[in-house]
């Protein structure tokens, strides 16, 4: 009796401690993914703001530790949906682990799981935001160099609050006691840290480009919830751990943008223009000549 009894507390424990993680979490993504406030002052080159990036972290950690209290009554529009779902995938992870069991642990599911995965490893999105810096900086475009940097300021910011909670709220993965998920039982499985970087350098990419190119938008986002969701097929994490890592991911990312991105960099920008036609289908242009009673149409292309 004394034994169920203890068990039943530390699991109200985790769940009141997951209850906690999540107000920081959600209030962080919610501070932090605001649009820029009015009267900012203009952030500093890309070149500048190079030599105080390490700064520029130490900035951003005061202001993600300190995000929650700082909510506004807009911020609920989302966090309480988004709060709500999280509990419920938190009440139902042990189920929803389990069906992977049940169905069998088929190799060439947890083979591509795993692969996916890999690309959301902190070496790969790393390497990939080294890869962009380097390459912007080679052929002296700005942008992204920008991209780069900002990616990497973004991993490590991502990294830093991901390895705080992991700490704190230590949970076990769910190949541990049949997908117990419990807290306080020196796992590291709240929140998903491949989530979290896929997430935090997609942001970014999608913030500097996806504006006025919606496929560059959708195909970052895609290849993050894609490597979110393999944590969860390849049973490395909860359902619950991936939604907490993407949000994080996605909240801290796109706070650097705004608070580090180079307005000056969008002056040259060109803006939609939905009038505009595509390169692969030609210009009808009709054809009239009354004295020569001539009638008809010319196709042209640009290129």
């Amino acid at each position: 009796m004394n034994t169920c009894f203890r068990k039943a507390q530390a699991v109200s424990s985790g769940i009141f401690l997951s209850i906690l993680i999540l107000g920081f979490s959600f209030s962080t993504a919610a501070q932090i993914s605001r649009a820029k406030a009015p009267g900012k002052p203009k952030p500093a080159p890309t070149t500048k703001r190079e030599k105080k990036f390490f700064l520029n972290i130490l900035n951003d950690q005061r202001a993600i530790w300190t995000s929650p209290f700082h909510l506004h009554s807009t911020d609920k529009k989302w966090l309480a949906p988004l709060g709500l779902s999280t509990l419920a995938l938190i009440a139902t992870d042990r189920h929803t682990s389990g069906e992977l069991v049940e169905h069998g642990d088929n190799l060439k599911r947890l083979r591509i799981s795993k692969d996916v995965g890999r690309i959301g490893s902190l070496s790969a999105t790393g390497g990939l935001a080294g890869v962009l810096y380097l390459t912007g900086r080679m052929t002296h475009n700005d942008r992204l160099r920008e991209t780069g940097l900002l990616g990497a300021e973004a991993l490590i910011d991502s990294n830093l609050v991901s390895r705080a909670l992991k700490t704190v709220s230590q949970r076990q993965r769910p190949p541990v006691d049949n997908s117990s998920g419990e807290f306080f039982d020196g796992g590291s499985s709240f929140p998903s840290g491949h989530a979290v970087n896929a997430w935090s350098l997609a942001t970014v990419i999608a913030q500097e480009y996806g504006r006025h190119r919606p496929l560059v938008r959708v195909g970052v986002y895609g290849v993050a919830a894609a490597i979110s969701f393999s944590r969860y097929t390849g049973r490395n994490h909860f359902l619950s751990d991936a939604l907490v890592g993407s949000a994080l991911g996605y909240g801290i990312g796109r706070y650097v943008y705004h608070k580090h991105h180079d307005t000056a960099l969008d002056a040259g920008m060109e803006k939609p223009n939905i009038a505009k036609r595509s390169n692969l289908f030609p210009r009808i242009v009709p054809l009239y000549y009354p004295r020569a009673h001539v009638y008809g149409g010319m196709l042209s292309w640009s290129f």
